[in-house]
């Protein structure tokens, strides 16, 4: 089973789960971000086990060909000395090195094509992933979005709030009532009508009471005068 078959058997069943528990999108949203993230630390950790199988391979497999090549020199050495018998033993091991080598061969490029896939694997993971957490940031922002467009509707359609309006417009209008009172009083000088008519007759009574001292004064002058010319 590949590592992408067993990981949608995993998230298919716990959506599955939540789905029958009436769970938010977001959450499940979450949960195949999450089951994502951890599969691929999962085909990383493969992915580094192989490098290092690899590396190892590489080194016996450099062994085993400098042996091959070794027992090889040592096969002509005995040729040229007149040892077959040396020869013919240095043959049979160069055949074991050759043998080791043509297996680490194989070993090595099963352990390349796993690491190959792996690569494959973690850049399709990794693009699942990158879209997966786009789109739930997505989707947060659209629940946001509609959360706060919920909240208006609801305040604007809430009867406290005409409820408030009316009687803010009823204080309203006491406050113009009271302001138009304010100003009636500065009309006229600020007097009442009855006032305005006392300080006519205070002005008249003053003009008649002037009119009298200017008549005395003017009797008074002319009895002098009369008085300088009879004497």
């Amino acid at each position: 089973m590949g590592i992408f078959s067993r990981m949608g058997d995993i998230i298919n069943s716990n959506i599955n789960s939540m789905l029958e528990q009436a769970e938010d999108p977001e959450k499940i949203a979450r949960l195949i971000i999450q089951e994502m993230e951890d599969t691929l630390i999962e085909v990383r950790t493969a992915a580094a086990r192989a490098i290092a199988d690899k590396k190892d391979v590489e080194r016996k497999l450099e062994r085993f060909s400098a042996a091959e090549a070794d027992w090889e020199a040592k096969a002509e050495l005995a040729v040229s000395k007149g040892r077959e018998d040396l020869a013919r033993g240095a043959l049979q091991a160069k055949a074991k090195a050759a043998q080791m080598v043509e297996v680490l061969q194989k070993e090595l490029a099963i352990v390349e094509e796993a690491i190959a896939k792996a690569d494959e694997d973690m850049g399709k993971l990794q693009s699942k992933l990158d879209e997966a957490k786009a789109k739930h940031k997505a989707l947060a922002a659209r629940r946001q979005s509609a959360e706060t467009r919920l909240r208006v509707r609801q305040t604007v359609s809430d009867h406290k709030i005409e409820d408030a309006l009316t009687r803010y417009a009823a204080v309203e209008r006491k406050v113009d009532e009271l302001e138009a009172m304010a100003e009636s009083y500065d009309l006229n000088g600020g007097k009442s009508l009855e006032g305005q008519f006392m300080d006519l007759e205070a002005e008249d009574a003053v003009e008649k009471e002037l009119a009298a001292l200017r008549e005395k004064i003017g009797k008074a002058k002319k009895a002098v005068k009369t008085a300088a010319d009879a004497s």
